[in-house]
C-alpha cells in the first residue's frame, strides 16, 4: 500500500529526493533567546534525515516577524552559523533541508522586538492572545506603506540568501495559515485601496514580488511555496477569496518552483468557495509538483498520490512522535501516538 511513497523524486534538475515523503514544518519554539538554533534542534533534525526532504520550523525574516516565543531566525550571523549546525547534521544523515522563511504579519507582537506597532496589509486585528504567552493580546497593525512592501520583499530576498549561506538546499516560503503573505490574499484582511488590495491582481502583487524576488536571489529550483487558499486559521473566509487564488495559481503555474505546498491541518476539510477541500481545489489549477498535508497517514497518503491528488506527502505530528517514521513504515512497524505532553522536549 506505501511503497510509491519510497521511490525516488525528481523535483527538477538539481534536486532529487530519495522518497516522496516530507517532514511537514512544525514549529518547536526552541531556539535560544536570541533567535539561535541550538544543538538539540540539530540533532532532532538529523533523526529525522531519511525523509525525503525535512522542511524546517518557521524562521522569521526580522525581528518584526516574531509572533512566537523562541522561534528561529535567519537574519543575523549568530542565526546563520546556528542554522549550519543544524544543515550540517542534515547532511551527514544524507539528508535534504529546506528552510522555511516567515513573517507572521499581524500575529506578530511588539514584545519581541521592542517596536511601537507590527506591520500587516491593513489596520485590521486579530482576535486573541500570543500562544504560550496568553498575556499578550493581539494589537491593531498598522498598514504597510508601499515603501514597507519593498523593503519587505528585500528582507525576503536577503533571508533566502542567508538561508543558502547556512548550508540549506533551499527554501520554502510561508505564504500561508494566516501570516503575512497570506494576510494580503484574503478579503478579510486586506481591505487596502491601492496597488496592493481590491482587486485579485492587486492582492497578489506582494506576494508574487516575494517568490520572484527569491527566486532571482536563489534560483527557482531551490524556491518553494506553501498556500492556503481555505481561509481558516487567523483569517475569515470569503467567497470573494477564490477569485484571488484563482489568479495566484495562474500566475504560479507559469513559474518553475520545486514545489507548492498546501497549508492545512486537516485535508478533509472543505470549502464552499473553493468547492470541496484545499488540494483538490489547488490540483485543478496547477499542474506542477504540489505537496499535499493534513492528518494523512501512510497509507492514505500513498493513495492519494497514486489518485494524483498531489505527488509528495508532507507527515507533521507523526515525525515528532516517531523520528524513525520512514523506517516504522516501510517494515510496517506500529506508530507511537502523537501527544500533546512530546512538545515540550526534542526528540
Amino acid at each position: 500500500m506505501t511503497e510509491s511513497l519510497f521511490q525516488p523524486f525528481v523535483l527538477n534538475a538539481t534536486l532529487t529526493l530519495d522518497n516522496r515523503i516530507l517532514m511537514a514544518p512544525l514549529t518547536r519554539c526552541m531556539a535560544d533567546d536570541n533567535l539561535v538554533p541550538t544543538q538539540a534542534m540539530a540533532d532532532y533534525y538529523a533523526r529525522r534525515a531519511d525523509t525525503g526532504l525535512i522542511i524546517s520550523e518557521a524562521a522569521i525574516i526580522r525581528p518584526d516577524g516574531q509572533g512566537y516565543p523562541n522561534t528561529p531566525g535567519l537574519f543575523s550571523a549568530e542565526q546563520i552559523a546556528g542554522w549550519q549546525n543544524v544543515t550540517s547534521a542534515v547532511h551527514a544523515k544524507g539528508g535534504k533541508i529546506f528552510a522555511q522563511l516567515w513573517h507572521t504579519g499581524r500575529v506578530a507582537h511588539p514584545h519581541f522586538f521592542g517596536g511601537e506597532y507590527v506591520l500587516a496589509p491593513s489596520a485590521k486585528k486579530v482576535d486573541g492572545s500570543v500562544p504560550r504567552m496568553r498575556e499578550l493580546t493581539y494589537t491593531v497593525p498598522k498598514p504597510a506603506t508601499a515603501e514597507d512592501i519593498e523593503q519587505l520583499v528585500a528582507d525576503y530576498a536577503l533571508a533566502a540568501e542567508n538561508a543558502i549561506k547556512a548550508g540549506f538546499d533551499g527554501v520554502e516560503i510561508h505564504g500561508a495559515n494566516g501570516y503575512l503573505i497570506d494576510q494580503f490574499l484574503h478579503y478579510s484582511s486586506n481591505d487596502r485601496e491601492d496597488e496592493f488590495g481590491s482587486t485579485p491582481e492587486n492582492m497578489t502583487r506582494f506576494p508574487l514580488a516575494v517568490v520572484d524576488a527569491v527566486a532571482s536571489q536563489i534560483g527557482t529550483d531551490r524556491t518553494a511555496l506553501r498556500v492556503s487558499p481555505g481561509a481558516y486559521f487567523n483569517i475569515e473566509g470569503d467567497k470573494r477569496d477564490r477569485q484571488v487564488f484563482d489568479h495566484f495559481l495562474a500566475e504560479l503555474e507559469q513559474r518553475e518552483l520545486a514545489f507548492l505546498h498546501i497549508g492545512i491541518f486537516d485535508d478533509s476539510m472543505e470549502f464552499d468557495y473553493l468547492g470541496g477541500t484545499a488540494s483538490n481545489y489547488v490540483r485543478s489549477r496547477y499542474s506542477k509538483t504540489l505537496v499535499g498535508v493534513g492528518s494523512y497517514t501512510a497509507e492514505t497518503g500513498s493513495e492519494a498520490i497514486h489518485n494524483d491528488k498531489f505527488d509528495l506527502l508532507a507527515i507533521g505530528r507523526p515525525l515528532i512522535a516517531n523520528p524513525d517514521y520512514v523506517e516504522k513504515v516501510k517494515k510496517g512497524v506500529a506508530l507511537v501516538e502523537y501527544s500533546d505532553t512530546m512538545l515540550a522536549e526534542l526528540v
